[in-house]
């Protein structure tokens, strides 16, 4: 069985936008279109990385500056100033994600601050540094949800502060001094502090909204929209998101696909789930599979079982056909057949995809015989896997249907070419499908995502009455 090179579809970076979702009912869990369940630790990588390991947080922390800090203590209780108090370094920011059924997403960042100042006690003036552990908590939702876009809201910002760490060269502060620097920053620090997470936060959100609606293009042929189809829901388990995907066409007509819901599975121990409609998956494949009328010399130079297929073309020519017959080799010409079409079934999914088969004699003086026009109706085995952070379908010859549509010499009887069509198709048109789609080629970036493949059976009713299967992908 033929294994081709990969069709790679592509899409969005899911896990950060997911995030900053605005939400509706908790038990509300089934999504149109494409839909996708994050979990807290999916959201909790990403947003680690834009925050902290980004330096983000840092970057806007960096310029904070703190009120004086003035008092009695430190030797013989003589006043005591504080000035010029400002922040040096985040030290070991750790952040957490806690799902909020009905409310939101609450946002935790641990960490140490460094300061640094001058200390007036008495006479003596020094320099002081001071390490302060802070804990700051943020409940965020979206609202105003318009054409993709929301907007960020903090609903309530809490910094909480703990041990606390003073050290200044000559030692001549006591005990009550750093009682009172831990009650001034307890009274200033969460007012300068949640602003700047408020900032931080919004960032975020600007630059992974622009990783959601996006345009594809799909080589010369199209392109595929995303964008966020409403405000997301979040239960205690995940976040769920629902997208619009449009595939379009060069010109603006839409390729229309169903976009009714679809059940997702529990999240388990896995970082998100992705469900794709098939319909979605075959409008997409319309894109991709697009390959002109492709034509052939039957020699062993283009497919290793040439000479056979010429032999067995040759031996269903009638005797008395005086013109079917020649030193030069057969011309063959591919053209593809309606559209592709994708079935799903649990753990299995199939391309089906027609091919005409058009076997011809050109005669020196110009003239065209057409020996035989074949009907191929191949089931391509589709193999789905992640790789590089891409939705993967890697396709394959799997089975072969061969029809006669018509013989202008009178051959009837096509049996024994079957073989020698799928070793044709093969090695032909298939490395034109899998390889080439690398100009067409859609890369869908599922990023953090395990390799694994699921679709569901299940049954739909549509405007008609009439019950029909509905499958959807699952993305594990």
């Amino acid at each position: 069985m033929q294994q081709g090179n990969f069709l790679e579809m592509t899409t969005l970076k899911l896990f950060g936008i997911i995030f900053f979702c605005g939400l509706l009912s908790p038990s509300q869990e089934v999504l149109s279109g494409l839909s996708c369940a994050v979990s807290p630790g999916a959201m909790q990588n990403v947003l680690s990385d834009a925050i902290l390991q980004n330096g983000l947080l840092q970057q806007h922390l960096q310029g904070l500056v703190l009120p004086n800090i003035m008092g009695e203590g430190g030797l013989l209780n003589s006043p005591t100033s504080i000035t010029g108090l400002h922040l040096v370094k985040v030290r070991l920011p750790k952040l957490s994600v806690v799902l909020l059924p009905g409310i939101g997403v609450q946002l935790t960042i641990a960490t140490k601050l460094e300061l640094s100042g001058n200390c007036l006690v008495g006479l003596l003036s020094e320099l002081i540094d001071i390490l302060v552990d802070v804990n700051i908590t943020a409940n965020i939702k979206c609202t105003n949800f318009e054409s993709g876009t929301v907007q960020v809201v903090i609903e309530d910002c809490l910094c909480i502060l703990g041990a606390i760490k003073i050290k200044l060269l000559a030692g001549l502060l006591s005990l009550s001094v750093n009682e009172i620097v831990l009650n001034q920053l307890t009274a200033t620090l969460p007012g300068l502090l949640c602003p700047v997470v408020d900032i931080v936060v919004n960032l975020v959100n600007i630059q992974l909204l622009g990783t959601l609606n996006a345009v594809i293009p799909v080589g010369t042929a199209g392109t595929i929209h995303y964008r966020l189809a409403s405000l997301p829901f979040t239960s205690g388990l995940f976040l769920g998101l629902d997208l619009d995907g449009a595939v379009k066409q060069v010109g603006g007509s839409i390729i229309p696909h169903d976009s009714s819901s679809s059940a997702l599975p529990p999240l388990l121990d896995k970082l998100l789930v992705l469900g794709l409609r098939q319909s979605f998956l075959n409008a997409a494949l319309c894109l991709l599979i697009q390959i002109p009328p492709q034509t052939y010399t039957c020699t062993p130079e283009v497919f290793s079982g040439a000479s056979h297929l010429q032999e067995a073309i040759t031996t269903l020519v009638p005797a008395g056909c005086s013109t079917c017959h020649g030193t030069s080799p057969l011309s063959i010409k591919l053209t593809l057949s309606g559209n592709p079409l994708i079935l799903l079934e649990e753990n299995k999914a199939t391309v089906e995809l027609s091919v005409m088969i058009q076997v011809l004699i050109k005669h020196l003086d110009g003239s065209i015989l057409n020996l035989l026009l074949l009907k191929a109706d191949l089931g391509l085995n589709a193999r789905v896997s992640i790789a590089g952070g891409r939705l993967v379908l890697g396709l394959s010859l799997g089975s072969t249907s061969l029809s006669l549509e018509s013989s202008d010499v009178g051959i009837s009887n096509i049996s024994n070419l079957k073989p020698h069509c799928s070793n044709l198709l093969a090695e032909t048109l298939l490395p034109l499908i899998n390889g080439p789609a690398g100009d067409s080629r859609v890369s869908w970036e599922v990023q953090g995502a395990e390799r694994s493949f699921w679709a569901e059976r299940g049954r739909k009713t549509s405007e008609d009455g009439v019950s029909r299967p509905a499958l959807s992908t699952f993305l594990f």
